[in-house]
């Protein structure tokens, strides 16, 4: 079986599987049970190689679907490092570092009420302050039963 170079387009390593088991385009979609047009678009780099393809492909020339799936994404990828605009936005991007600490569970003690037990209460961030939309829905449940309107 032909192997593939990064540099080789699915239709040139169709062309060697058809050359190497003595076969045409349109046997081949007869075989393969799908249009004269869906092999030779292929063929002539009009189309690329979809998952039902591949699955067909791998059957008939015995090799996994995933073989097909690789040389059109490889190919795919070799033709956008040739394109200068991508590449210069492609550089642009930064990485991001991995965040090494971990958000621990702190528990702090509240002052009890008088003649109240001690509550503990437990937050992920202490840092980030609560949240105003629990403050805003007190406050409409509150205009709600008095009958005032809100902002």
């Amino acid at each position: 079986m032909p192997k593939t170079s990064k540099s080789q387009t699915p239709s040139a390593v169709l062309y060697k599987y058809i050359d190497d088991y003595q076969t045409n385009p349109f046997a081949l979609s007869k075989a393969l049970n799908v249009a004269y047009q869906s092999v030779t678009h292929i063929l002539q780099g009009k189309s690329r190689i979809t998952v039902p393809m591949a699955l067909r492909l791998g059957q008939r020339f015995g090799n996994s679907p995933q073989f097909w799936l690789d040389v059109q994404n490889t190919s795919e990828i070799d033709e956008l490092f040739n394109d200068k605009i991508f590449v210069k936005e492609f550089q642009s991007i930064q990485k991001v570092q991995k965040q090494t600490g971990k958000a621990v569970k702190k528990t702090k003690e509240k002052e009890p009420k008088s003649g109240s037990k001690k509550r503990k209460r437990t937050t992920i961030n202490p840092a980030v302050p609560k949240k105003a939309a629990k403050v805003k829905s007190r406050q409409k449940v509150k205009a709600f039963k008095t009958g005032k309107k809100t902002k």
